[in-house]
């Protein structure tokens, strides 16, 4: 990943509504969620959400699939992988010493 593709992802999830709905997607990988339920967890109308949710689409950090008659939605997890190292690599700026307290959080979980 670079800034050109980070900087996309960041905006979309700086935004409470599409940031919650990521979280509720990377809780429901490998599955996903129908468009739906999405909705329905963020309380908004179904055209204000679509919205947010081709936000996060064209940043890559959401698939869409159908099943049947549903849309279903699914966390791009290699993206947010991929954003994770942008960051951390970044952040550690060649000194993995640095990440190693973030490492240490993250294996606990």
């Amino acid at each position: 990943m670079n800034i050109g593709s980070a900087l996309p992802a960041l905006a979309a999830l700086s935004h409470p509504t599409r940031l919650e709905a990521f979280r509720l997607l990377v809780r429901h990988e490998p599955e996903g969620l129908s468009t739906g339920k999405l909705v329905d967890a963020s309380g908004l109308t179904q055209s204000t959400f679509s919205t947010h949710l081709a936000v996060l689409a064209k940043a890559g950090l959401v698939q869409s699939e159908k099943r049947g008659r549903l849309q279903i939605q699914r966390a791009d997890i290699d993206t947010l992988r991929e954003l994770m190292l942008f960051l951390a690599k970044d952040c550690c700026q060649g000194r993995p010493e640095l990440c190693e307290p973030l490492l240490a959080d993250l294996a606990c979980c």
